[in-house]
């Protein structure tokens, strides 16, 4: 008995681009449809991205779906897919992934937004903070600065002071050194006299 064919299915074994870009190589095709039939595609690929989709979004926060790994949902979708590709149908090649944002609910987005704008609140008032706290040391510091410089010119004034009464005080002194210098001299010059007089008579 000779085998017959009884059914016709086309298999395409060039790149397949929707939002996964595939293709099942030639020397695999009798392998994968006899494993996994002629809708091998929808099993290992197009299932397979939703499934890793929801993977992905179950292991990480809205904050890294929507921005800090953004970029790299693609690659990461093409990797997780390649890998059971690789391990279970290996004539499936994932040439790359294409995967729009998943739409979050209003209320849940809304949410997030008032969350990140109450997070950036914090370093604002973190830095306003330093601000007023660096600004009241400068304030403090020039205080400082001219209570000291006030207290040098008061020291000046009053060692100014102290130099002018002494210097009055060493005058004075002067002044009476010289007055009792004469006085003894007049002194000394009428006792003189007086004891002329007294010798001459």
């Amino acid at each position: 008995m000779l085998p017959y064919v009884t059914r016709y299915e086309p298999i395409q074994v060039t790149l397949q681009t929707d939002e996964v870009v595939n293709r099942l190589r030639k020397e695999y095709v009798y392998e994968t449809i006899l494993n996994y039939g002629v809708k091998y595609d929808k099993t290992w690929v197009y299932d397979k991205i939703h499934h890793e989709i929801n993977q992905f979004c179950s292991a990480h926060s809205l904050q890294e779906e929507y921005i800090d790994k953004s970029d790299q949902i693609d690659e990461i979708m093409k990797e997780a897919i390649q890998r059971d590709c690789t391990r279970y149908a290996p004539g499936i090649e994932i040439i790359s992934v294409r995967v729009t944002k998943p739409s979050i609910p209003r209320t849940i987005a809304r949410n997030y937004e008032q969350m990140e704008e109450e997070r950036t609140k914090v370093p604002i008032a973190t830095e306003m903070q330093k601000v007023v706290m660096k600004e009241a040391e400068t304030l403090k510091k020039k205080t400082v600065t001219e209570a000291e410089k006030d207290a040098q010119v008061s020291m000046i004034y009053m060692n100014q002071k102290v130099n002018e009464k002494e210097s009055i005080k060493r005058q004075q002194e002067i002044e009476n050194e010289i007055f009792l210098a004469r006085e003894k001299s007049l002194a000394d010059a009428n006792y003189h006299r007086v004891m002329k007089e007294a010798e001459a008579n």
